[in-house]
C-alpha cells in the first residue's frame, strides 16, 4: 500500500547536510516528497512511497546527517497526491 507521510524534524538539523542526506536516503528507498527548511529551524520532510519504506525512512529521520543532533520527529499521514520525485527545496 502506498501512503505519504510529513514529518518535522527538530534539533540540530539545518546547516549539517540533514537536507541532502534525507534526499539521498529518500532517493535510495525509492520514496517520492520532498525535505525543506523551515523558519522555525525545524525540517520539514514529505515522503511518499510504499508503507514499509516510507516507515524506513521516518526511522532514519532520528539519526539524519552525521553532523545533525535531532530531537523529536513527529510524523503523520497526510491525504496528498505523491509528487513524481523527490526534491530538496
Amino acid at each position: 500500500m502506498n501512503l505519504c507521510r510529513q514529518c518535522r524534524v527538530t534539533g540540530r538539523v539545518q546547516g549539517v547536510f540533514f537536507r541532502d542526506s534525507t534526499r539521498h536516503e529518500a532517493q535510495r528507498l525509492g520514496l517520492t516528497g520532498y525535505v525543506r527548511n523551515r523558519d522555525d529551524g525545524s525540517v520539514e520532510v514529505l515522503a511518499c512511497g510504499s508503507d514499509a519504506r516510507v516507515r524506513q525512512l521516518c526511522d532514519w529521520l532520528w539519526e539524519g546527517s552525521p553532523m545533525a543532533q535531532v530531537d523529536q520527529v513527529d510524523c503523520e499521514t497526510v491525504d496528498t497526491p505523491p509528487p513524481s520525485h523527490f526534491t530538496t527545496e
